[in-house]
């Protein structure tokens, strides 16, 4: 078992650094969310074209008007890319137990990159929303791999700091893709904006093929898949002589000229049943169940909020900039309130129950805030509480990934991150606009409707408080069933791969 172990084992990357991690991961994050704001961007998604009574047409601009698209249409944009990423999530979360996590970040940018490309060379409606899909399906590896990283190499006393760095580069990003993409659109055409992006990704897919790959704690490290397949083989196995069977069998499948049907009908089968205990876990994990009810409560107001606010401050404020006076705000607030939430949860000491505490605690001021604020009849009133309740509600994003990283064991942890994506999602921002679209409709007074929607907020609020009081255990250190115990080794199993020393290789160097 030593000898697999040793063979298994790598040292850290001569590239690698902590810091340089985090640095990467938080530009290909921005990357990320520069597409979503420019595509939303009046520069990109342009308007159609317009008629008057007289018969005067005028053409329309960006994609809408390139493609002659409809309001539906248009929004079906937004919704192939939620489809791609909801698809792909907990798919790339479950093959991370089997391909080496680093690797299929990677693949994902890869698709990534070529799908955005493809989005400018996109001749019709259908040709742009496959690309969306595609765009989907590339972040999904990328936003069910990168926390857990994150977290395996930021310093004990700063976890949730760095992870609210990392997610700050979300409403950072939004917002620079509002002017990237206004820009683009106002000086040349749309389609250079999504050229730029696919060029800026480029190296980092790259670097995901050439830089020797780092393992992620929980995992085993996956030099190759017959590798892997065999040591699963050795530890199913405890009698050792039967585990040694195993392993000569599975390498003589593999290596045989034709590949053997029953054996990839057992894979899959395999692959499925494990997929559905894990998420069997998750779903008896009351703590990460009470994080995500939260957390879709909390995404069903943002969404909304990203989508409709620079009508709603329009319409009830009569803001001729409210473009600019919202992104404005949401960059500034964004920022600030994320550094602030992981920063403080680091000082009170990072625990779920002081998660729950801080989640609970400012999203109940930040609702009330905002509540407050689109009571007022002044702008400048309006302004000043909004301004102090976004800072408050977006202090939530470290705070509440903190929870889904460590009330499940390590190997859980893509599979943890990729359901609270797809789940807040689905159950959050997706229905959110449309909801309050229709709710507009009918109540046709947008003052009414802000406050209706901000109420959401309390129910958030409510859902995290109940957390406080549920008994809770961080699993950060938790031994993973993927991970290989070697008494001879002075190397702990609780010890995260990247950290470990070349003080087994020494030591077997040393062996006669």
């Amino acid at each position: 078992m030593a000898i697999f172990s040793n063979a298994l084992s790598s040292p850290q990357p001569s590239w690698f650094t902590p810091k340089r991690l985090l640095g990467i991961f938080c530009v290909i994050n921005l990357i990320n969310y520069v597409d979503r704001g420019a595509i939303a961007s009046n520069g990109v998604n342009g308007s159609s074209g317009t008629c008057t009574q007289s018969g005067a047409c005028t053409s329309g601009a960006g994609i809408q008007g390139d493609f002659n698209l409809n309001n539906f249409e248009d929004g079906v944009l937004s919704s192939a890319f939620m489809v791609g990423l909801l698809v792909a999530s907990p798919i790339f979360a479950s093959l991370a137990k089997r391909v080496n996590p680093f690797r299929l970040i990677g693949v994902g940018l890869s698709v990534w990159t070529f799908a955005a490309a493809g989005c400018g060379l996109s001749f019709d409606f259908w040709s742009i929303t496959i690309c969306r899909m595609l765009v989907g399906v590339g972040e999904a590896s990328f936003i069910s791999l990168a926390a857990p990283f994150i977290d395996d190499n930021a310093p004990v006393a700063q976890k949730t700091a760095w992870l609210a760095i990392f997610y700050m580069c979300i409403p950072a990003g939004v917002a620079l893709g509002y002017v990237y993409g206004g820009l683009v659109g106002g000086y040349s055409n749309w389609r250079f904006a999504f050229f730029g992006e696919a060029i800026l990704m480029f190296p980092f897919a790259v670097l995901g093929f050439v830089m020797k790959p780092l393992q992620l704690k929980g995992f085993s490290p996956v030099e190759s898949r017959k590798a892997l397949t065999a040591v699963s083989e050795v530890k199913g196995d405890s009698t050792g002589k039967g585990g040694m069977l195993s392993m000569k069998a599975d390498f003589i499948d593999q290596s045989s000229n034709g590949p053997s049907k029953s054996k990839f009908g057992y894979i899959n089968l395999d692959e499925i049943s494990r997929f559905l205990k894990d998420i069997k876990v998750l779903l008896l994990e009351k703590v990460y169940v009470v994080n995500v009810l939260g957390y879709i409560a909390y995404n069903f107001v943002i969404g909304a909020y990203s989508y409709w606010g620079p009508k709603a401050g329009y319409n009830i404020y009569h803001m001729t900039d409210a473009d600019l006076i919202f992104g404005g705000l949401t960059i500034v607030c964004g920022i600030l309130g994320t550094l602030a939430g992981g920063y403080v949860l680091d000082k009170m000491t990072a625990t779920i129950p002081n998660a729950f505490k801080l989640l609970s605690a400012t999203t109940l001021l930040g609702a009330a805030f905002c509540f407050i604020a689109f009571c007022f009849k002044s702008l400048y009133a309006f302004l000043a509480f909004f301004a102090i309740g976004e800072l408050l509600v977006f202090a939530t994003q470290g705070p509440v990934n903190f929870i889904c990283l460590h009330c499940v064991k390590p190997s859980m942890r893509p599979i943890s991150m990729a359901m609270s994506t797809v789940s807040i999602h689905i159950f959050g921002d997706v229905p959110s606009s449309p909801l309050v679209g229709v709710f507009q409709d009918y109540v046709d007074n947008w003052r009414e409707t802000a406050l209706v929607l901000t109420s959401v907020l309390f129910l958030a609020a409510g859902i995290w408080v109940i957390g406080i009081f549920l008994p809770s255990v961080d699993r950060f250190d938790e031994e993973s069933e993927h991970q290989l115990t070697n008494t001879g080794s002075h190397t702990s199993p609780m010890t995260p791969l990247l950290e470990e020393k070349t003080a087994e290789k020494t030591e077997s160097s040393s062996e006669p």
